[in-house]
C-alpha cells in the first residue's frame, strides 16, 4: 500500500517543530521512522503534514555527566550499540540492544522515537522504567522532565503533550554494585517480544536492594512487579515467581496464561543474572 498525500517540512529548530505541531493538528514528527513510515504506508496513520526532526542540531549526543547518561532522541540504534559510554554507564540499555528488531532497522530507528512511540512490547521503554530514568520534554511552554513511572499512561499512550517534542532521556549512570539483567522471548530473534523482562539492582553484601523488574509485553505499557521486587531483594527467587501479580491479556501470539508463565521463566534467568558477580 501507499500513504495517503502529505506535505514535508523539515525543521531547523526545536522552536520551529513545535510551532508547526500547533499549527497543523495532525502533524506527525519523522525521526528514524521505522514505526512511522509502516504505518503511512497502512494508512493507519494519514497526516496532512510531516515534520522532519533530523536536521536539528544537538538531538543525537551522547554524555555521561552529573551521575547519569543522557542519550538525544536521535541516537541511532547502532550508534547506542556501538557506544562505549552506554557500554560502561548503562549496561542494561547495551545489553538490550541486539534484541531491537533487526540490523537494517537499527541503522536508521532512533532510540528517542523508541521511547515517544511506546509500544508496550517493545525493550527500551520497559529498560527505561527498570532504570528509573526521565525524559526530557520540549514544548510551547519550553523544557519539562517526565520521570519514567509517570511517563507511560496506556497503549502507546504517554504524558507527552499534542506539542511536545522528546528531545532526550536519562537514566542514572552505572556503579560498581549495579546489578543488571536482560531476557526475552520472541518467537524469532528481532520479533517484538511475546515476554520480556529489564531488570536492574544494587549489590548488598551477599544479597541485593533497590530491585526493579519492568516486565514487557504483558500489558499496555511496561509494568514493575513490586511483589516480585521484594520477595528478590530477601534473596528468595521462588517467592518471587509466586509473588508475580501480572494479569496478562490473550493476544495473537500468546494466551495470558501462558505469558505469566513466560514471565515467571524469564524472572528465574534474570535473577541470576542479577546474582552474578556480587
Amino acid at each position: 500500500m501507499k500513504p495517503a498525500p502529505f506535505a514535508y517540512k523539515k525543521a531547523k529548530s526545536l522552536d520551529e517543530a513545535v510551532a508547526l505541531l500547533g499549527e497543523h493538528g495532525d502533524a506527525r514528527l519523522l525521526a528514524g521512522g521505522q514505526s512511522l513510515i509502516a504505518t503511512l504506508n497502512m494508512r493507519l496513520s494519514a497526516p496532512t503534514l510531516l515534520i522532519d526532526i533530523n536536521g536539528i542540531p544537538r538531538l543525537d549526543s551522547i554524555a555521561h555527566k552529573n551521575g547519569a547518561v543522557e542519550i538525544g532522541t536521535l541516537v541511532r540504534h547502532v550508534q547506542a550499540e556501538r557506544s562505549e559510554a552506554i557500554a560502561q554507564h548503562a549496561p542494561l540499555i547495551a545489553r538490550a540492544m541486539p534484541f531491537i528488531a533487526h540490523p537494517a532497522i537499527r541503522t536508521r530507528g532512533t532510540l528517542g522515537g523508541s521511547i515517544a512511540f511506546a509500544d508496550p512490547a517493545a525493550e527500551l521503554p520497559a529498560c527505561l522504567l527498570a532504570l528509573d530514568g526521565e525524559v526530557d520534554a520540549h514544548g510551547p511552554r519550553g523544557k519539562r522532565t517526565i520521570k519514567a513511572q509517570d511517563y507511560f499512561k496506556g497503549l502507546y499512550e504517554t504524558d507527552l503533550g499534542p506539542q511536545d517534542i522528546l528531545t532526550a532521556f536519562r537514566v542514572p549512570a552505572a556503579t560498581k554494585s549495579t546489578r543488571i539483567g536482560f531476557a526475552e522471548l520472541a518467537r524469532r530473534h528481532g520479533d517484538y517480544a511475546i515476554v520480556g523482562l529489564a531488570a536492574c539492582a544494587q549489590a548488598d553484601g551477599k544479597g541485593l536492594k533497590d530491585v526493579r523488574l519492568a516486565f514487557f509485553g504483558v500489558d499496555n505499557t511496561p509494568v514493575r512487579a513490586t511483589k516480585s521486587e521484594a520477595a528478590l531483594a530477601g534473596g528468595d527467587v521462588d517467592a518471587a515467581v509466586a509473588a508475580l501479580d501480572l494479569d496478562p491479556h490473550d493476544d495473537i501470539q500468546a494466551t495470558g496464561a501462558v505469558k505469566k508463565h513466560l514471565a515467571g521463566v524469564l524472572l528465574r534467568r534474570v535473577a541470576a543474572q542479577l546474582m552474578e558477580a556480587r
